[in-house]
């Protein structure tokens, strides 16, 4: 024996009893020693702890949420307003008026057919023309009738009427002139001719029905049925100037658009009121759009234009793009938009880029691992458990227990594994289940269909293990039966125990990547390495965005290598035939 120069003895003896030779070949030391001693044991080891190291550490320091998005500012075409050419007559009511759905119905088929008049509803209704596709729709009230015989008229009034010399006189004008109506002190009388017999009748306006489209210059101008009558009636007539309730209006109308300006005449001052066009007009977020807005749209499409530019509230010039389909227009512009930061390209602020969800990259991959190690491990650690009870219970016991459970574990090794998640994924899906709790249910499940192997491990181990001396010692001690299994059987099972686990783990989290990558497992917002991989649902996004989906599968790989290269490095250690 000698000393060094700490004054500590160092054994020069070679016998096997040697305190310092007994404590290096120790149990635990000869596998420590064994599993160092191969490289990819240790390689794995090291590429399990910085998995570790990322996720969970990784999660912590990250300056980013698991389910962040980020967003940016960029200028895209959007749809600003629509518009359409207007081929269907529009029914505007006279003030405290009906006019029903049928009766707008059967008023179409008589301007087809050319008729004056129409019944609906055993309600009699008239047409009069007032110009171009624009009619008023009147129910006649008779306030005398007339026979005609050799040119002198018989006048009969109606219950509660008179006749005057003057209305006599004005009817037999408007005959001699083959005129329909007259005016007599500020009246408009109509003359309905049947035969020889005539009646004298006015008119109760009810509805007008006209293909124009009429806009308010501001949203709290009302236009009245009197206005749009009378500004109609004045495009028609092409009269610049006409009066309604004593207000004074002044028409700029455009032959080539279809279309009319009117100003309300106010001293000197014209002020913008409102456009009449066949075109319809809306904006697509429900805005007001102004006239000298709508009067550019209007000129644009009748001259066939592609694109007209306005000025803003700021008075910049922006310019809108008209696309037409048929007799429908949607004009779109350049339009300032909060943008969801998909598919970012690695930067500074993101290393990784963002995904499809605009979601930080690198950290959904943190997150991401620690569901995927965190179910491994579960997973392993409930199926172990199941596997140990049931496999100690089957070797111990033998007989019918033994036949039992085996019997057991041979119909859940006839589950068609597969099949039965897309089944149970399909169901959460029906009933909504919370993401959080179908990965409780995805670790219960990949437990059950994974204890067999386990199981049945156990079983031939503790059968050879049972009939050894100190099995035999135990026994006539008269330990309990529970304490010679999980006391004295099982540790004797825990190297064997211990590789499969750790094999097992590496299998698990491919299980789980693959259900999640099918859609059956972790669901959003949560993340996994295989949901991740998901989001690639085509060649395009696989071939421009290889950042979102390659560092994902390379974390698999490397996990599930460090779980088999550790795996193997136990068995290796365990192994009582290793050289030393």
């Amino acid at each position: 024996m000698t000393k060094n120069e700490n004054n500590e003895h160092i054994s020069t003896s070679m016998a096997l009893d040697d305190e310092q030779r007994v404590r290096i070949l120790s149990p635990g030391m000869l596998v420590a020693k064994r599993f160092l001693r191969n490289r990819l044991a240790v390689i794995g080891l090291l590429i399990i702890v910085v998995m570790f190291i990322f996720s969970f550490v990784g999660g912590v320091i990250s300056p980013y949420g698991e389910a962040q998005v980020f967003k940016i500012y960029d200028s895209i075409e959007k749809d600003f307003a629509g518009a359409a050419i207007n081929n269907e007559f529009q029914y505007i009511n006279a003030p405290e008026e009906s006019f029903p759905a049928m009766a707008k119905a059967e008023s179409i088929l008589a301007i087809n057919k050319g008729e004056d008049r129409f019944v609906s509803q055993d309600v009699v209704y008239s047409l009069i023309k007032e110009g171009n596709d624009f009619y008023r729709i009147v129910q006649y009230q008779d306030v005398a009738s007339v026979i005609s015989l050799k040119g002198i008229n018989r006048f009969t009034p109606v219950e509660g009427e008179t006749i005057s010399k003057e209305m006599e006189t004005a009817y037999a004008k408007a005959l001699d002139t083959n005129e329909k109506s007259f005016d007599l002190d500020g009246t408009t009388y109509y003359i309905i001719n049947n035969g020889k017999n005539s009646s004298i009748a006015l008119a109760k306006e009810i509805s007008m029905a006209s293909k124009m489209m009429f806009s308010a210059y501001t949203p709290d101008i009302d236009l009245s049925y009197d206005f749009r009558f009378a500004a109609e009636k004045a495009m028609n007539d092409q009269t610049q100037t006409f009066e309604v309730n004593g207000i004074t209006y002044n028409m700029d109308l455009d032959i080539e658009d279809n279309s009319a300006v009117f100003y309300m005449i106010d001293g000197d001052e014209k002020i913008e009121y409102a456009l009449a066009s066949n075109i319809s007009i809306n904006a697509v977020n429900n805005a007001f759009l102004s006239i000298d807005f709508k009067e550019a749209i209007v000129h644009a499409i009748e001259n066939g234009d592609t694109s007209f530019t306005m000025p803003d509230n700021n008075g910049v010039e922006v310019e809108y793009k008209i696309n037409r389909k048929n007799n429908q227009f949607t004009i779109r512009t350049l339009t300032e938009t909060e943008l969801i930061n998909t598919y970012a390209a690695p930067s500074k602020k993101h290393p990784l880029g963002t995904d499809g969800n605009g979601m930080d990259i690198i950290t959904r991959l943190m997150y991401g691992g620690r569901v995927s190690l965190v179910i491994g491990f579960v997973v392993v650690i409930i199926e172990t458990i199941i596997g140990v009870i049931l496999g100690g219970l089957a070797g111990y016991f033998g007989g019918w227990v033994d036949n039992l459970i085996m019997r057991i574990v041979d119909i859940v090794y006839c589950i068609p594994s597969m099949p039965l998640y897309i089944i149970l994924g399909s169901v959460m899906e029906f009933l909504s289940i919370d993401p959080k709790i179908r990965i409780f249910i995805l670790m219960i499940i990949l437990a059950i269909l994974g204890w067999p192997g386990i199981a049945r491990m156990v079983r031939g181990q503790i059968l050879s293990l049972r009939e050894q001396d100190f099995m035999t010692a135990t026994e006539a001690l008269g330990i309990s039966v529970s304490r010679r299994i999980f006391r004295h059987l099982v540790p004797n099972v825990i190297p064997q125990l211990t590789v499969i686990g750790t094999m097992n783990l590496g299998g698990i989290i491919l299980t789980e990547a693959t259900l999640s990558f099918l859609g059956l497992g972790v669901k959003y917002p949560y993340a996994s390495w295989g949901n991740i991989i998901n989001a690639i649902n085509d060649t395009y996004i696989m071939k421009m965005y290889w950042f979102v989906w390659i560092p994902a599968g390379l974390l698999i790989l490397f996990t599930v290598l460090g779980f088999n290269f550790v795996g193997d490095g136990l068995r290796d250690a365990f192994d009582p035939k290793m050289k030393r």
